[in-house]
């Protein structure tokens, strides 16, 4: 059974050292994927965020935007000294950072990718995670804003324009967020400073004009924050990293995950039952539950919903790492709130990828149960299908020179397609929304779930069972250790046995009482026979 007609089909984005391809599939005819786009020259390749362009940077001075309905190039950019660019959710905008080469050049510059012209820019002299893109924009590229000294500037996200529409005013702004879908709110970091502590402070984008935050939490000992709101703009999760552990328990420091809501109702501490590090935290599709792994390894992993309530434990293990399906919807019993009408699947993936061994296991958390558990190892990254019905992992380079591959394994955890590279730089899904795949029970009839075996080498099994083999035919089984007997026990019977005449260290079992008979008629037989000889 294929996808329906209304359904879009998926496509991998996959990129070597000098190159990329676009292929087609899964479900691959004859279990290989073809190729939509073969071998387009490139340094660096990104979708937006809808799917419907691709940016393509074929060298340091010529930018592509590709339109992935056709895989086409609509636009060419030639741009020297380029750094850094990214396309606005939508594809409208192409954003791009170069190299100044004179003070106060106005070096980030936004394109409309139809027509190649510029619509705005400024002067930026330093490219960093917390000012890239310098221009961030809703999902429906309805709000832009851009952080600048003191003050979040926002713009007409239809009209560049109108220029500055209006400002924020928070002094010392380190860090801004905007919240996506919709973008109604924005949070801004505060840095520590002069014994003042750090803050994360939220606010209404749409009232710019006004400065008062509707929610506030501060924090003392804070380096860096991860700021992740949900979906619908109702909720923030802050992940506050410091960079030294004063409790001296961890090299890397500690990190604390925070929860604020839009509403004024929540600003505190998410309860976390096991100390050690925040190594995941992530929303659901639903922006209904979250889910966190946490802890020292073993790590710890539950999953809460929107009042921080503990929904379900997921147990422990050698864990980093947390995918939800995007067919995941919330359970009307379960939430007290029906969330829609579109199927779902209650299926995430809890992980454990980067230096950990690369355990997989696949969780149904409606009905509370584990669905299976599998290894991707040395993976370095990990993605949902858009449709929901397969889990893509892939070992890349630069962070691992060796065994570049993809594995794609079904939802329920078994491996559909592997394949390896002698290098291999980048493994993208093109985005779509999950909800132009229809009923996934029905996409999940079409699978066909026939498991890929994961081959070894001849005579190569697993590790731990060939251990287990060697041992156990090396090791015959140990005799049942004697019961433990403690040391005043110990002493009574030494003195009990030369209160009676026995040596201190004889046994008084079965056996040696039998023994000891032996030799004293032995003795009598010695002590008879010498009598009759005499």
């Amino acid at each position: 059974m294929a996808l329906d007609n209304h359904s879009p089909s998926l496509e991998i984005l996959v990129r070597g050292p000098e190159e990329f391809s676009l292929w087609s599939g899964p479900p691959f005819v004859n279990g290989q994927p073809g190729v939509k786009l073969e071998k387009i020259s490139c340094v660096n390749a990104k979708f937006s965020d809808d799917g419907s362009r691709l940016m393509v940077i074929k060298s340091n001075s010529v930018i592509s935007v590709y339109d992935c309905k056709n895989a086409k190039e609509i636009r060419s950019f030639e741009l020297p000294n380029v750094t850094s660019a990214i396309l606005s959710p939508g594809g409208t905008y192409l954003q791009t950072f170069q190299k100044p080469s004179a003070p106060q050049e106005k070096n980030v510059t936004l394109w409309k990718t139809e027509t190649g012209d510029p619509v705005y820019q400024h002067s930026q002299k330093h490219l960093t995670k917390n000012t890239w893109p310098a221009i961030q924009f809703s999902s429906d590229e309805a709000t832009a804003c851009r952080l600048a000294t003191n003050e979040v500037q926002f713009f007409d996200g239809g009209d560049f324009s109108k220029g500055i529409i209006s400002r924020l005013r928070v002094p010392g702004v380190a860090a801004v967020e905007l919240s996506s879908t919709p973008g109604s709110h924005i949070a801004a970091f505060v840095p520590e400073s002069k014994g003042i502590p750090a803050s994360v402070q939220i606010f209404a984008s749409g009232n710019a004009s006004q400065s008062q935050a509707i929610a506030r939490r501060n924090f003392f000992r804070c380096s860096t924050t991860q700021l992740k709101w949900n979906h619908g703009s109702t909720g923030l999760l802050v992940v506050v990293q410091s960079d030294v552990d004063k409790t001296n328990q961890s090299y890397y420091g500690e990190s604390k995950l925070h929860y604020l809501t839009t509403d004024g109702k929540h600003e505190g501490l998410v309860p976390l039952r096991k100390e050690g590090p925040v190594h995941d935290a992530q929303w659901s599709y639903s922006g209904l539950e979250f889910a966190v792994v946490y802890g020292f390894m073993p790590a710890k992993a539950t999953l809460f919903d929107k009042n921080c309530n503990p929904l379900l434990e997921l147990g422990t293990g050698p864990y980093n790492t947390i995918r939800w399906n995007p067919k995941g919807k919330c359970k009307g019993k379960q939430m007290n709130l029906f969330c829609g009408l579109d199927p779902w699947l209650p299926v995430l993936c809890l992980a454990g990828f980067g230096n950990l061994p690369g355990d997989m296991v696949f969780w149904d958390y409606s009905d509370k149960k584990q669905l299976t558990a599998t290894k991707a190892e040395w993976s370095v990254t990990s993605e949902w299908s858009p449709d929901g019905r397969y889990f893509m992992t892939a070992t890349t380079a630069p962070r691992l020179q060796v065994d570049n591959g993809i594995k794609i394994f079904h939802y329920n955890g078994s491996l559909y397609f592997k394949k390896m590279f002698n290098k291999l730089y980048q493994v993208d899904w093109k985005p779509e929304s999950p909800s132009k795949f229809g009923d996934i029970t029905e996409l999940i009839k079409s699978l066909d779930l026939g498991k890929v075996e994961d081959k070894k080498p001849p005579g190569q099994g697993p590790k731990t069972t060939q251990a287990a083999a060697k041992a156990s035919s090396a090791n015959p089984p140990a005799q049942k250790p004697a019961a433990y007997r403690p040391p005043h026990a110990k002493t009574a019977a030494a003195i009990q046995a030369q209160l009676l005449g026995e040596s201190p260290g004889e046994s008084l079992s079965k056996n040696a009482l039998r023994n000891k008979k032996k030799r004293e008629k032995q003795r009598e037989k010695k002590t008879a026979s010498d009598a009759s000889s005499s």
